[in-house]
């Protein structure tokens, strides 16, 4: 028989995986849940005019949805397999919350992108924060703070931040008189990493191609690199000047508890419904998660004018850095040499009670099989008393006829 294949770009959670993504995920859920966030859970299946009718996503992100026509009778919608985490749970918050002057949500969900090759993975898993009512830069520095805890907690390596900020380019572009589509058209080509465009614009009041090609030439460490931005940036822009200001005042923030960061504005690159500040997590080069404001992201699907912010952390990028730790479960190989019918009996209780202590429990059926283990307990009888014989396999020392109590005292003495 022909053996059939996993889908491209599909992948396989092997034991040893799921074991480091569930600590990733108890890490973003405990810390979430101490912060004071909600977890929710949105739909696998939305409605493709929830990411068109208002623009959300971008022609290039669209393209690549998972898409079909879900028939209801004679009449049917358009759906899609979620692509994106934040963009239902506005929907969400519209739908449920809308009352609510301030949400905090989270959540762990996968998301799904088409990848031509199928090399790259099509199915990805985020967990992500969503601040809904937060003002910024308030909102903006608690969500900043807690990924970096989330991080700090499950990473090996250390993290740094790279911050830019949609705002300085939106604001730019309106102040400069231009129309609409040429607003949306410019700030297409700055979001696809191409800053040096405005430079392009006539009519550029002076001073104003300095403040871009300094945005674009250097990558600023400290407050007074931000100091530099705001003495160049022409005196008219003050929507701009606030939105550096509101980019300062994480800068100091991030200082004060001696977090290293980059400010680089080519890092707001695909942040296609983003309206302020932007923020990247970074450890060795890779990207572990992204996130900012986007203020205008819920009205545009039929709520109220309320500001918004989050952040997404990609679970698979995590993955193979996370920080295992020392706090796994002992194992336990649990044999019997009592008769039947007694035998099982007493090894299902044994194993209950065992478990209940907090240690891992395989009953030995005799399979012969190779899965690792610490500790090897076999139990007897002597008359109507069960008695156990332990094997600690990382010594090599054994005690035979202990009891219960004994035995205990042993595991958590040897688990140290």
């Amino acid at each position: 028989m022909m053996k059939i294949p996993r889908c491209k770009g599909a992948r396989d959670l092997l034991p040893e995986d799921m074991l480091r993504f569930r600590q990733i995920e108890e890490a973003f859920r405990t810390l979430c849940t101490l912060w004071g966030y909600q977890e929710i859970r949105t739909p696998t299946l939305e409605y493709l005019h929830l990411f068109t009718s208002a623009g959300t996503l971008t022609p290039e992100m669209l393209s690549r949805v998972y898409t079909f026509l879900d028939w209801d009778g004679w009449s049917g919608e358009r759906v899609v397999l979620r692509p994106d985490g934040t963009i239902p749970t506005a929907r969400f918050y519209v739908e449920n919350m809308a009352d609510s002057p301030l949400a905090r949500l989270f959540y762990v969900e996968n998301m799904f992108s088409f990848e031509g090759t199928g090399q790259k993975s099509r199915e990805r898993w985020q967990c992500g924060a969503e601040m809904i009512g937060g003002m910024a830069p308030e909102g903006d520095a608690e969500l900043i703070m807690l990924a970096l805890e989330i991080l700090n907690k499950i990473m090996l390596s250390p993290v740094s931040v790279k911050l830019s900020h949609v705002g300085v380019f939106k604001s730019l572009l309106k102040e400069m008189g231009l129309t609409d589509e040429e607003q949306a058209r410019q700030l297409k080509e700055i979001l696809s990493g191409d800053i040096r465009t405005i430079n392009s614009i006539e009519g550029q009041p002076p001073g104003l191609r300095r403040f871009v090609n300094l945005i674009i030439d250097l990558q600023g460490e400290s407050e007074g690199f931000m100091e530099n931005l705001k003495s160049v940036l022409p005196v008219k822009f003050k929507a701009a000047r606030a939105c550096l200001e509101d980019l300062e005042r994480i800068v100091n923030l991030l200082e004060g508890i001696g977090q290293h960061y980059q400010i680089d504005f080519a890092s707001a690159k695909g942040f296609e419904y983003y309206t302020g500040m932007v923020y990247q997590f970074y450890s060795e080069g890779n990207v572990l998660g992204n996130g900012g404001r986007y203020d205008e992201l819920i009205p545009l699907i039929g709520g109220k004018n309320i500001p918004a912010c989050g952040f997404a952390l990609f679970a698979d990028r995590i993955d193979p850095v996370v920080n295992e730790g020392k706090g796994a479960p002992v194992n336990i190989l649990l044999s019997s040499e009592i008769d039947r019918p007694e035998r099982m009996k007493s090894l299902f209780e044994v194993a209950g009670l065992l478990r209940a202590e907090g240690y891992v429990v395989r009953i030995d059926l005799g399979d012969g099989s190779s899965a690792p283990f610490r500790w090897k307990i076999s139990l007897n009888k002597k008359g109507k008393q069960i008695q156990f014989n332990l094997t600690d396999m990382a010594t090599g020392t054994k005690e035979a006829g202990i009891t219960r109590k004994r035995l205990l005292q042993l595991l958590k003495s040897g688990a140290k």
